[in-house]
Parts: structure tokens; C-alpha cells; sequence
């Protein structure tokens, strides 16, 4: 099974990924950072194909696939 990680407190919450992930799993969160944006978060891990569509449309290189 495929995981996703995020490391929210640099992720400025853009929304890219969202956008990016077909499984539609990938969505902002209601929390904020310590940035004061908030971060992108997976809602359903066990759902994630590991695709890592998301991992690259982050400009900021917050997001790590593992497989």
C-alpha cells in the first residue's frame, strides 16, 4: 500500500495537489500551520495509488511517496 506524507508546517497550501490526486483523497485542511496557511492533507490513505501526481505538482517539495 502506498503512503503520503506532507510536511505541513512548510506546505503553503496552494491547492495543486489537490487538483493533481485522481483519487480525489488530497484536500486542505481546516487547521492552520505555523505559517498560517493550510496545509494539504490525504483524507482516505488507504485509497492512494502511490501515482505521486501530487508529489510532483508541489512546487515546495512538501510531499513524499513511498510505495
Amino acid at each position: 500500500m502506498a503512503k503520503v506524507t506532507f510536511d505541513k508546517d512548510l506546505c503553503k497550501g496552494c491547492g495543486l495537489c489537490v487538483t493533481a490526486c485522481p483519487k480525489k483523497i488530497v484536500a486542505l485542511s481546516s487547521d492552520l500551520n505555523k505559517r498560517g496557511y493550510h496545509p494539504a492533507e490525504v483524507k482516505e490513505q488507504d485509497k492512494c495509488i502511490g501515482c505521486a501526481f501530487c508529489a510532483t505538482m508541489c512546487p515546495d517539495c512538501v510531499i513524499t511517496v513511498e510505495k
